[in-house]
């Protein structure tokens, strides 16, 4: 089952080829809700709401009618977030921007100590993944929208990966609503400057959907990469994904996001990237305004696209009260 929200309102399930409103139901943030309230699994409170009329939803994300597939009402209680160096052969290129030559870097040391213990056994805990904050609903782009850069940056590049949606219940208990196809925008070159600018560079926007995934993860994501620039394919990749593929269980790294208080407010929604192993910046790719950032998968249905845009220069003024 996928689920897709429409950008006035509304909420589309796909079941197959066969894609279809859901009766009464204004957003899958307000679904979640529901099925935390009844404790039962979202499937069935979409059972219960029961199934609408046929849309066309290719046609649908064409024209640019849908959002991404959860929003929180109120930007200021969602949060994106997202963890590195969580995929087999991720540390390659990170290690290549952040190598001294005087020995491992820290982002070896990060990436080989999840190799070693980034899945533990169940019922236990294992070691902490590199963690990120990209800032709240605000930065969320909906798919065809465009990923801006901001004016200072020094690079706009794209990073395909898996993102979890999750809302956290009235009892602080985190529940995942599903998984979705995510770009985590960032500045590679600010970040190649120094290691410490790594938190700079992803306070970016970034875009999820236009599907989300309702159930179980792959284990083995396949999917593709690429950017198009007028018109053609500029660059194109594959990247891999899902616990096969990757250094970490996904509930290891639900955990260290969730083990602060802070991530369990009740209300609240979470979205969290987690990581890839594929850049274009690795191969010397230098994009520009205009280029369009594609990323896809068999199991996340839709493509999700969106186009490169520079902001205008900002200078902001700090005026004492």
């Amino acid at each position: 089952m996928h689920l897709s929200q429409l950008k006035g309102g509304g909420v589309i399930c796909r079941q197959g080829e066969n894609a279809r409103l859901v009766k009464d139901a204004n957003s899958t943030y307000d679904l979640a809700m529901e099925a935390i309230a009844a404790a039962c699994r979202l499937a069935d409170i979409i059972e219960r709401h029961g199934l609408g009329e046929s849309v066309e939803l290719l046609a649908l994300a064409e024209q640019g009618q849908l959002d991404c597939p959860v929003r929180h009402p109120d930007s200021a209680h969602m949060f994106l977030t997202g963890t590195g160096l969580t995929h087999l052969g991720s540390a390659s290129t990170r290690d290549a921007m952040h190598a001294s030559g005087e020995g491992m870097s820290d982002s070896m040391k990060m990436f080989r100590a999840g190799v070693e213990g980034g899945k533990p056994a169940p019922g236990e805990i294992g070691v902490q993944p590199e963690w990120f904050y990209k800032g709240t609903g605000a930065v969320a782009v909906a798919p065809g929208e465009a990923l801006t850069s901001p004016s200072f940056a020094l690079d706009g590049g794209e990073e395909p990966e898996i993102a979890g949606a999750y809302v956290i219940g009235p009892d602080g208990r985190p529940h995942r609503i599903g998984f979705a196809l995510a770009n985590e925008f960032s500045d590679h070159v600010t970040e190649r400057l120094n290691y410490l600018f790594l938190a700079h560079s992803k306070l970016r926007p970034a875009s999820f959907g236009p599907e989300l995934l309702i159930g179980d993860l792959p284990r083995d994501i396949q999917g593709t990469s690429r950017i198009v620039r007028d018109g053609s394919v500029l660059w194109e990749k594959p990247f891999l994904s899902g616990e096969d593929n990757m250094s970490h269980t996904i509930a290891n790294l639900e955990y260290h996001h969730f083990k602060y208080g802070l991530f369990r407010e009740p209300g609240d929604l979470h979205l969290h990237m987690f990581g890839t192993a594929t850049l274009s910046v690795a191969d010397g790719i230098v994009t520009q305004e205009g280029d369009r950032f594609e990323i896809e998968a068999p199991d996340f249905g839709l493509t999700l696209r969106n186009p490169l845009k520079r902001a205008a220069a900002q200078t902001p003024e700090v005026r004492p009260l």
